[in-house]
């Protein structure tokens, strides 16, 4: 086995056993708390309200969660005791979700273990519950601010984070894998991300390279402009670049193209304006966060260090081959308009797309690498692009097909990042 799981260092709490309360449309949740306005809601939370969302909660029983969570909320008599709520059911969700990937305890429901799905909307209907609450004493704008920020870095895993202790588990190394959640959403509401599913399978797991063990610990990141300029990643990495226990390696995933994994090689500080699960889009320079370690004037590319043809030479290639990426589209010096390269960027070049283009992707990658460099942390840090994650025929919420693709490309991510601990 390449691969075992530490035990859990935060135990499922039986908090969410409680009976379940629909939260289809916002006023389905008011009529049933009391407590909840039908106003509110994100663009991205909104979405709850279709049927598709609502059979992913049901048939996985995380319904049952957002249900419980928005009790507990609702009965809070005060601010403290409603960020305890937030605490502990962030936590108990970030942990169940990781457990029923895994397969570690009973799997609830007849939605099949490996899906991501289910911690995406439950988080939603939790933060969308935090949005829309109606207590009876005073929260003001930034006290309700800081209580969906904790909910979504607990529900994240970026709090989890920390190395297990005994039987040398502190010693091993270990790697950091990060993915994102579902997006493309108004496109197909269906819609799942494998690298969230490979990061909730990989979580605490133990990887046996051959020559030697190492500890993952991953997290998970929204597709939302807003939060990375707010310095999201920044917040959750950066401790593993200047703690007391630095990582070995950092290694951020994404969906990307067609039929194929990339290994990045070049990441563009510049964002392409697409637009995110809020329906935003924003281009310009990728902004940094004050008070985080970097580098100035700002790069106009970051690099991989992964050992990149190793991991190719290393991972079998089947079915979906691995591909050394070195593609960037630039500026060049003296000139105005883009073109691309595919060896990567020239002397004193403006940043327009790096290898993984000029989304979110590219952004995390850009954030992690540059954080890399400006800590002087010499350790293997990059990006790695999955293939795209396809259903099959119908419109069913899950089939054969899309559970086996996923399975598949779960397990090249486990190939890729046991190759690169191993170079």
């Amino acid at each position: 086995m390449r691969f075992s799981r530490v035990a859990p260092r935060i135990a499922a709490s039986a908090l969410i056993l409680a009976p379940a309360v629909t939260l289809g449309a916002p006023a389905q949740a008011e009529q049933t708390t009391g407590c909840l306005s039908e106003d509110g809601a994100t663009v991205e939370e909104a979405r709850l309200a279709e049927d598709v969302p609502q059979e992913i909660l049901r048939r996985s029983g995380f319904d049952r969660n957002v249900a419980h969570f928005v009790k507990r909320l609702c009965a809070a008599p005060d601010a403290h005791h409603a960020a305890k709520v937030v605490e502990r059911h962030g936590d108990a969700l970030w942990q169940e979700a990781v457990q029923r990937v895994q397969e570690s305890g009973h799997v609830k429901g007849d939605l099949s273990a490996g899906d991501d799905r289910p911690l995406y909307w439950a988080r939603l209907g939790m933060t969308s519950a935090l949005n829309r609450w109606e207590p009876d004493f005073d929260l003001d704008d930034t006290e309700r601010a800081e209580l969906v920020a904790e909910l979504e870095r607990r529900s994240r895993g970026h709090d989890d984070t920390d190395i297990p202790q005994g039987h040398g588990r502190s010693e091993k190394p270990h790697i950091v894998v990060t993915g994102f959640d579902p997006f493309q959403l108004d496109y197909d509401i269906r819609q799942a991300n494998p690298s969230g599913a490979a990061a909730l399978a990989l979580d605490g797991t133990v990887v046996e390279t051959g020559d030697g063990a190492a500890v993952v610990e991953a997290m998970l990141f929204p597709v939302r402009w807003r939060d990375f300029a707010d310095g999201m990643v920044e917040q959750a990495l950066l401790p593993h670049y200047t703690g007391d226990r630095p990582a070995d390696a950092v290694i951020t995933v994404s969906q990307g193209r067609e039929g194929r994994f990339d290994l990045e090689a070049h990441n563009g500080a510049w964002r392409g304006g697409s637009a995110d699960n809020e329906r935003v889009g924003e281009e310009g320079m990728i902004p940094i966060p004050d008070g985080v370690p970097t580098l100035t004037p700002q790069p106009q590319w970051s690099g991989s260090s992964l050992d990149r043809s190793a991991i190719v030479e290393e991972t079998t290639g089947e079915p979906f081959p691995v591909i050394d990426n070195t593609q960037v589209t630039e500026i060049p010096a003296g000139e105005t308009e883009p073109v691309m390269r595919p060896d990567g960027p020239t002397p004193g070049s403006e940043a327009r797309a790096g290898g993984g283009g000029s989304y979110l992707s590219n952004e995390i990658a850009y954030r992690n690498t540059l954080l890399r460099d400006a800590t002087g942390l010499d350790i293997p840090a990059g990006h790695v692009h999955t293939p795209i994650l396809h259903f099959g025929s119908g419109d069913r919420v899950s089939d054969p097909e899309f559970e086996e693709n996923r399975a598949i490309i779960v397990g090249q991510v486990e190939d890729i990042v046991v190759a690169a601990v191993r170079s």
